[in-house]
């Protein structure tokens, strides 16, 4: 028995695998939010399929033609997280010899995925608020400021709330990804799958 054949009918779900109840219930609030133009923040274990919600997400949105661009946040070293964000001019660090454009300006009109947002650094967290909360951003080395149409979802399987009353996670970072939670259901939740 699939109890994710109506949603199905609604969604594009390529690639999509999985057939529970707990399941369907997620699927049936992406159907919701994914028109809508909010940030998305996705929790969940790991292994559970948060970074393919996050695609099921934008390919059902109206920004379905652009990109989609995905950045570990965890994969990539503390030096390396901004240029990685936000590109950088010539001269902006040690090894940028020429423009680099980052995430943001890849996924432009389209969805950007911060996969592992909890391990953001502080000084990291406030780059991306102001991203969220202007739509624009500086690259390194930059005095004028880049617009950005992008729509953000982050992930993690972290305990974000935990997080901020440690003030390990800016607490006004955390409000502004949380605008649509969704938790993706843990494998014990979904044996069917």
């Amino acid at each position: 028995d699939d109890a994710t054949r109506g949603v199905r009918e609604k969604l594009r779900l390529d690639g999509l695998i999985g057939r529970s109840p707990a399941l369907a219930a997620v699927l049936e609030q992406v159907a919701l939010v994914a028109p809508l133009d909010v940030s998305v923040l996705l929790t969940g274990d790991n292994g559970t399929g948060k970074s393919q919600l996050a695609r099921i997400i934008h390919e059902n949105s109206r920004r379905a033609t652009h990109p989609f661009v995905s950045l570990n946040c965890a994969a990539l070293p503390e030096n390396l997280i901004e240029s990685e964000l936000f590109g950088a001019l010539p001269g902006a660090h040690s090894t940028a010899t020429r423009k680099v454009d980052g995430k943001v300006a890849a996924a432009e009109h389209g969805t950007l995925l911060l996969d592992e947002v909890g391990d953001l650094s502080l000084a990291a967290q406030a780059k991306l608020l102001q991203l969220l909360h202007a739509k624009e951003y500086f690259p390194l080395g930059a005095t004028r400021p880049v617009r950005a149409d992008v729509r953000v979802i982050a992930a993690t399987n972290r305990d974000l709330q935990r997080a901020v009353a440690e003030h390990r996670f800016r607490e006004d970072l955390y409000y502004r990804l949380h605008v649509v939670p969704l938790r993706m259901p843990s494998l014990a939740e979904r044996p069917e799958d």
